[in-house]
């Protein structure tokens, strides 16, 4: 091809008249299936229910709290906190690392405000080990 078979012309129209960007559409078949199912996953996840147990005192919370640390026993928690659907997130099953009047320190050293507690139990397994 030689540059007298070129016209810039007829390009600039093609694109300024005939051709449609659609956008991040044309991206979607790009998407590996591993990230499909892990979206599909998280979705299912998300949309599972969780009944919101009964609101616990914090005298009965501190109870159960100082029972699971000193017998090194896991509890499962229930939070206050509720997904955009306004519903509970799931349990949360874990020893207690330790705790003061105001916050609790989980697995993976995590600090949990006393007060963002609805439901606490001593979990049913045995006591808590490192390796769990």
């Amino acid at each position: 091809m030689n540059d007298k078979d070129f016209d810039l012309n007829i390009v600039n129209r093609f694109f300024k008249h005939d051709y449609h960007d659609r956008g991040l559409m044309k991206w979607q078949g790009f998407y590996l299936s591993d990230h499909t199912a892990a979206l599909n996953q998280q979705r299912a996840h998300d949309q599972q229910h969780y009944p919101a147990k009964p609101q616990q005192s914090l005298t009965i919370i501190g109870q159960i709290l100082a029972t699971a640390y000193t017998q090194n026993q896991a509890v499962n928690l229930q939070l206050n906190t509720v997904n955009h659907n306004n519903q509970h997130l799931a349990t949360i099953t874990t020893p207690i690392l330790g705790y003061n009047a105001a916050t609790i320190v989980i697995a993976n050293h995590q600090f949990i405000n006393i007060n963002d507690i609805q439901h606490i139990e001593l979990a049913r397994s045995t006591n808590w080990t490192s390796n769990q």
